[in-house]
């Protein structure tokens, strides 16, 4: 078994769309429309097979303000392959003017990690 994709909703599906493809080197099929819901989504794949969906409808309620530790899913890890490719994808991250929220850092189980917030404020783990 494996895990065949991960989804994430957003209200900006074109922004987060290109900030997955532009950084993480990753295909993106056409966009999916289903008017009666108003659903659209587009998937996006790694050369690996693993895939993040991206999904929006209208009228998505967002917890994201909120300071608390919330139920549910906390980041996705992005395996860059090296120590040297997590302060690269570090580096240039922040001189995109996006949020570091701790490292680079070698973490207590072992992992070298930065952690990111994604446009959308989702928690984003480089990892080697």
């Amino acid at each position: 078994m494996k895990i065949d994709h991960v989804a994430i909703w957003t209200k900006d599906l074109e922004r987060l769309r290109e900030f997955y493809t532009k950084y993480f080197n990753i295909k993106s099929n056409s966009r999916y429309t289903n008017t009666n819901r108003g659903f659209e989504s587009y998937f996006l794949e790694f050369d690996s097979g693993s895939r993040i969906e991206l999904m929006s409808m209208p009228d998505l309620v967002s917890l994201k303000n909120s300071a608390q530790i919330i139920v549910g899913y906390a980041h996705i890890a992005i395996s860059l392959g090296s120590k040297d490719e997590v302060n690269i994808m570090t580096n240039r991250l922040l001189e995109d003017g996006y949020t570091l929220v701790d490292g680079p850092r070698y973490t207590g189980d072992g992992y070298y990690e930065s952690v990111f917030l994604d446009p959308d404020g989702n928690y984003i783990e480089l990892v080697m």
